[in-house]
Parts: C-alpha cells; sequence; structure tokens
C-alpha cells in the first residue's frame, strides 16, 4: 500500500487533534523538534558507524531499527511542519532540485564536493 504525504498529514492531524496538540505545533516548536530529530539521527553515527559504508547500518539490527525510527520522526514532522504551513514538499522539492542544476552544473560539479561558490 503505498501512502503519499497528503494521508500522512492527514494521520497527524488527527492524531494531533485527538490528543489537543494543535496550539503546540507552532513553525518554532514543529522546527525546533525536526531538528532535534535529525541530531538523533545524526547521533546514532557520531563516533564510530557511518564512516566507511552504508552497510553499517545493517551490521546490527538495533542500529537499523534505530536509524528506521529516527528517520521516521525527522519525515513526520517536515510533513506536519509543511501541512501546517500549506507548503506542497513535492512541487517544493523539485523547484529546489532546479535551482540546484543552476548552481552545481554537471561540468563545474561532477565529482567535487566543493560549494557552488567555491568553483571555478
Amino acid at each position: 500500500m503505498m501512502i503519499d504525504d497528503a494521508m500522512l498529514a492527514e494521520v497527524l492531524e488527527r492524531f494531533a487533534d485527538e490528543r489537543d496538540w494543535r496550539r503546540f505545533h507552532t513553525p518554532k516548536n514543529i522546527a525546533s523538534a525536526l531538528s532535534v530529530e535529525a541530531s538523533e539521527l545524526l547521533e546514532i553515527f557520531q563516533w564510530t558507524r557511518g564512516q566507511h559504508g552504508w552497510e553499517e547500518i545493517d551490521a546490527e539490527p538495533a542500529v537499523r531499527e534505530h536509524t528506521e525510527e529516527e528517520l521516521a520522526d525527522i519525515l513526520l514532522y517536515l510533513i506536519r511542519f509543511a501541512s501546517l504551513a500549506k507548503i506542497d514538499l513535492q512541487r517544493a522539492a523539485l523547484r529546489k532540485m532546479e535551482k540546484n542544476a543552476l548552481k552545481y552544473p554537471v561540468e563545474k560539479a561532477r565529482g567535487s564536493d566543493r560549494k557552488y561558490n567555491e568553483t571555478d
């Protein structure tokens, strides 16, 4: 079963409404929660894991599960923020990719980890 952003937004809306949490879902609070969850994802790999390759996520089942949970938290807060702000994430992502293509043309960016303003 495919679930899209709109379906998740509806589930999140119902979840928040049932708990009377909407009043706490301000732009600052949701953005803060999103940042915290992204930091929790980073914490999994902070010292030893993730430095060599993606297969490290599968090295321990607990690491995979923890990674999935943190990614889910990030996704849910992102969708909640976008829903409340009435932002179409799919459209915003495509527009951003168009801008990135201009900032990072293939002939300058291929094989380079430099930021767009450091290439020339």
